[in-house]
């Protein structure tokens, strides 16, 4: 990116650090990233500096990455913020759309799939 213009943020939600760790590799680059290891944590993150975008594990312990979409599409601080679903799961069973997150990337990520999905959602 031309240093001009300003980066978006993206908020990485994961309780697993070595997906933080991966996902940080891919984008740090091309956006400003701000990291969550928690549901608790992404809602603060979130509510506080308003990233352009957010990738959210789905499974964590305590409130899972279905859970926190719900709180965040609830909340007027951040309800407009586009939210892509990270999963191990085979299927999202349509869960992605239902929940107001505006797609699902599966694990492994594969690079240029996130990059060009992330690219079309801000």
């Amino acid at each position: 990116m031309n240093g001009e213009i300003e980066k978006k943020t993206i908020l990485l939600v994961d309780d697993a650090p070595e997906n933080i760790d991966l996902l940080s590799g891919i984008l740090k680059a091309d956006y400003r990233l701000k990291v969550a290891l928690n549901g608790e944590k992404a809602l603060k993150v979130a509510a506080k500096s308003s990233p352009d975008l957010i990738l959210l594990d789905v499974l964590m312990p305590g409130m899972d990455g279905y859970e926190v979409c719900k709180n965040l599409k609830q909340n007027h601080t951040t309800a407009n913020i586009p939210i892509i679903f990270v999963t191990g799961r085979d299927s999202d069973g349509g869960s992605s759309a239902e929940f107001g997150a505006v797609g699902t990337i599966k694990k492994p990520v594969d690079p240029e799939a996130l990059k060009a999905l992330i690219v079309s959602c801000i």
